[in-house]
């Protein structure tokens, strides 16, 4: 992984979020600069070129604001040997739960930008249309396993054979590590001044099951860096 060129990529996405303030602006460095997810969907080119992209739970659009630096970044002709080239994305909707998240994206990408829409809503409710690729980052376990069920499968509905989902679960079966995982993710969420929620946790070869009975072709890695997490990456493909 070419750590130099991911801090000028780091710094390129998080400056966007200057007008939210400095917490918005802190909070996307911290995570776009360590959480491997977002380096890997890049380096192995894991969404498809030129598409709409759906993020369900997207926060203050932290994910948006990644691609569209890596694609002024690859513009300039800065951009790591051996890694494929960035998405163009056509279209960037991101839906989120709480109202901060979604103000923060309001003043970082302003009313009329041409690629950006972030509108606060519940995934268990809004209307998915039809994207090219689905994310959910670290979010399906806030649901029930009915939820979860039902999100999935409408999911699968508005992917058309060729889509993508691309999703990060924790895997209940890994002990410690998941234990481990669950401890952040409760005190991660109480700083952000959210209620603690109850967790629907699963082990991962339930979550393989699940998608593959959906009729997803599933590769699943480990995504949790150096930290001792059980965070394991799920790209669902939809066959053609």
């Amino acid at each position: 992984m070419s750590r130099p060129f991911i801090d000028r990529l780091v710094a390129e996405a998080s400056q966007t979020f200057r007008p939210s303030g400095q917490f918005a602006r802190h909070y996307a460095r911290g995570k776009l600069g360590h959480d491997n997810i977002f380096h890997e969907m890049l380096r192995r080119g894991l969404l498809p070129q030129g598409g709409h992209y759906l993020d369900l739970g997207c926060g203050q659009g932290s994910l948006f604001a990644w691609l569209l630096a890596a694609h002024r970044l690859h513009e300039q002709g800065q951009w790591p040997a051996g890694w494929a080239a960035p998405p163009q994305p056509r279209r960037l909707r991101g839906v989120e739960l709480m109202h901060r998240d979604v103000d923060r994206a309001a003043r970082a990408f302003g009313p009329q930008h041409p690629v950006v829409r972030v509108e606060q809503g519940d995934m268990n409710a809004v209307d998915f249309g039809q994207p090219d690729a689905i994310l959910i980052l670290d979010a399906l376990h806030y649901f029930s396993h009915a939820q979860q069920r039902e999100v999935l499968t409408r999911i699968r509905q508005a992917l058309s054979p060729g889509g993508v989902f691309l999703t990060r679960i924790g895997d209940a079966g890994a002990g410690l590590r998941h234990r481990i995982c669950v401890g952040v993710d409760r005190l991660v969420t109480y700083v952000r001044g959210h209620r603690l929620p109850q967790l629907y946790c699963r082990p991962l070869a339930e979550w393989v099951a699940e998608l593959e009975r959906l009729g997803f072709a599933v590769e699943s890695q480990p995504m949790s860096g150096r930290k001792p997490f059980a965070n394991v990456m799920l790209v669902c493909r939809v066959p053609h």
